[in-house]
């Protein structure tokens, strides 16, 4: 779920601004997965602008307060949330771990980088929410280490009902920023994307794998 109403437009206008999101119905987008797709997100490049950084590292820092309380640290999703998560950690002057998706297999085979003890309290952050596949993978490694995951935020979620699904079987509270569908009213609203190009948008949202742009 988003936070509230004026956080999520925001977020989807800085968004939008630096090309973080780059919506592109009629020259659709690969991901790795092989869905073809009319936007691609890559948050990372918040990074690179200090003023929009700061504000989603400010914003989730206080949402992180306001739902959480004050955790015993911040853990990341490597590799893309690993900057902005520690700038989180930073602002609230907490200690900050990664996991990784999997245990390296040399030297001391971590999948959770950095120190936490056990029965500790963290507050994982994310970048992008998709199925929320390897988001759960993150907290399913925390819990193993017998680490207590508090919730999850992120920058950006596609709002696939697959997500909602996946969080709710593995207990998870995830609360994002902004969503796709404020992404589109924000979109339509500053003349990014047409009315014909909102329906299209629209459409591969409800079923993304089987969506074809023709």
């Amino acid at each position: 779920m988003i936070f509230n109403k004026d956080t999520a437009k925001k977020t989807a206008e800085v968004l939008l601004q630096i090309n973080a999101i780059k919506l592109s119905p009629k020259a659709p987008f690969t991901w790795a997965s092989g869905w073809k797709s009319p936007i691609y997100c890559d948050n990372r490049i918040v990074l690179s602008f200090p003023p929009i950084r700061n504000y989603i590292r400010e914003t989730m820092a206080k949402h992180i307060e306001d739902q959480y309380g004050k955790p015993d640290a911040i853990a990341g999703v490597a590799t893309g949330a690993i900057g902005i998560g520690m700038l989180v950690a930073e602002y609230l002057n907490l200690p900050f771990i990664y996991v990784r998706p999997d245990a390296k297999g040399h030297g001391r085979k971590n999948q959770i980088e950095g120190f936490i003890e056990s029965g500790q309290h963290v507050v994982v952050v994310e970048d992008l929410i998709s199925t929320g596949k390897s988001s759960l993978n993150a907290v399913k490694a925390l819990k193993a280490a017998n680490i207590n995951v508090k919730g999850m935020i992120a920058i950006f979620t596609y709002g696939f009902e697959v997500a909602a699904k996946n969080f709710e079987d593995e207990g998870i509270t995830l609360h994002t920023l902004s969503a796709y569908e404020n992404l589109l009213e924000e979109a339509l609203e500053t003349n990014y994307i047409s009315e014909k190009e909102l329906k299209t948008l629209s459409e591969w949202n409800t079923n993304p794998s089987e969506w074809n742009a023709n």
